[in-house]
């Protein structure tokens, strides 16, 4: 499911200060190459035991991630279940208790981003 009023579409910043605001509120960089990031935060739904994650994509619009002074654009915002062996569902309802939490989460991304 993506996120379409996140309100991070089209935000802009460097590698490190994304890296610094995924970690204190929570965010992994899990994917990534040269061109690309995925920021994620995990989910555990505890009554069904499914994890969700909450995944940013960034897209360098200058520079290689490697350089802390790269800049990246956040793309979309999306969440979605966890499946076996690994990767995630889209398609699946996602509770809302789950999606309260992703929206918290979002909400906290953006506000240390433009902080």
């Amino acid at each position: 499911m993506i996120f379409e009023n996140s309100g991070l579409d089209g935000l802009k910043c460097d590698l490190a200060y994304m890296d610094e605001v995924a970690d204190k509120v929570g965010f992994v960089r899990w994917q990534w190459e040269y061109y690309r990031a995925t920021y994620e935060y995990k989910i555990e739904d505890k009554n069904t035991k499914s994890e969700y994650y909450v995944r940013i994509n960034t897209r360098a619009v200058e520079g290689k991630l490697e350089k802390p002074d790269t800049i990246l654009v956040i793309e979309a915002v999306y969440i979605g279940k966890a499946t076996f062996p690994h990767g995630l569902e889209y398609d699946s309802p996602i509770p809302s208790a789950i999606l309260g939490i992703g929206n918290k989460k979002i909400e906290q991304f953006k506000s240390t981003l433009n902080s």
